[in-house]
């Protein structure tokens, strides 16, 4: 691929996924420049970045010469990585790379990593712990850094199979009804992320977990019904069922039935008022008004 000239910018990887896409659109509201990492640049999400005036920029995390280009003179960096597309032990590597293409090019005075709550916790968890291993590097390099862990997902209620229970009456997950799971909406994550890159006085060095609110499986069904404009109940499905599909995703919610997520969402909401956090009856609402959650008042098609 030719190699594109690019302007001074807030690197952002996975910019065309949740947290990296989020964070893009925090900035550019900021009236913050923005170079959107992508391995696909033609696509609908990167075009609306670009729309939205973000550079776009190819880079593969497993081909180092596309990430030193689309680093190159960049300023500061959002690093995202995942394991879901391939395993933990890719992610490790993945981060890794990226992390030292970001160093190696001399330009960039600042990385933002966002791990996972409680990562630095030995929980146990593979898609934590490989993200804890991956912070681990961060702290070597030299760079000013900061490390956020986002809780659970409000966002993850979005996805068709919350839905297809939403349309049965039905919340379920392999947890407690009762016991309380801390979470945070994808937006929250974004603002909190464009703050910490464009005030890194306040952030650097530090590792900070973060959350919006923190809801039982009772309250969840009972929220997500009430925008909805439905009865839903909640269902707690065996931890075999998360087993069969993913022993990352088993492992995950043992912990969070156990020993549970552990934020300071009061401390958050008081220290950092801007991020305008937003409760999961407000997150709720919001996907109802603005179409994103394909819900009609009343039904779900």
């Amino acid at each position: 691929m030719t190699q594109t000239s690019y302007q001074p910018a807030i690197a952002v990887t996975g910019a065309t996924g949740t947290q990296g896409g989020a964070t893009a659109r925090a900035l550019l509201r900021a009236g913050h420049p923005v170079r959107a990492l992508t391995r696909k640049p033609n696509s609908t999400a990167a075009l609306t970045l670009r729309q939205l005036g973000a550079q776009i920029a190819y880079a593969d995390f497993t081909d180092r010469s596309s990430l030193d280009a689309a680093l190159s003179g960049a300023t500061a960096l959002f690093a995202v990585t995942t394991p879901f597309e391939t395993d933990v032990d890719r992610e490790v590597k993945d981060g890794i790379a990226l992390l030292d293409a970001a160093v190696a090019t001399g330009s960039i005075e600042h990385i933002v990593f966002t791990s996972a709550a409680n990562a630095d916790r030995n929980t146990g968890i593979p898609h934590f712990d490989s993200k804890y291993h991956i912070e681990q590097h961060l702290a070597t390099l030299g760079v000013p850094w900061t490390v956020i862990g986002p809780a659970a997902f409000m966002d993850q209620y979005a996805e068709d199979w919350t839905l297809q229970g939403l349309r049965d009456g039905i919340f379920g997950r392999p947890l407690p009804a009762d016991k309380p799971l801390a979470l945070i909406a994808a937006a929250d994550i974004g603002a909190f992320a464009a703050l910490a890159l464009t005030r890194p006085a306040g952030f650097v060095g530090r590792r900070i977990d973060i959350a919006s609110d923190e809801r039982t499986g009772y309250e969840i069904a009972a929220i997500l019904g009430a925008a909805c404009g439905r009865e839903v109940r909640f269902k707690e499905f065996p931890i075999e069922y998360a087993e069969a599909h993913s022993p990352d995703l088993a492992a995950m919610f043992r912990y969070f039935a156990n020993v549970g997520m552990d934020v300071d969402i009061a401390g958050l909401r008081r220290d950092y008022p801007e991020v305008g956090w937003h409760s999961l009856a407000e997150w709720a609402g919001w996907q109802v008004e603005d179409g994103s959650w394909r819900v009609v008042a009343g039904s779900l098609p």
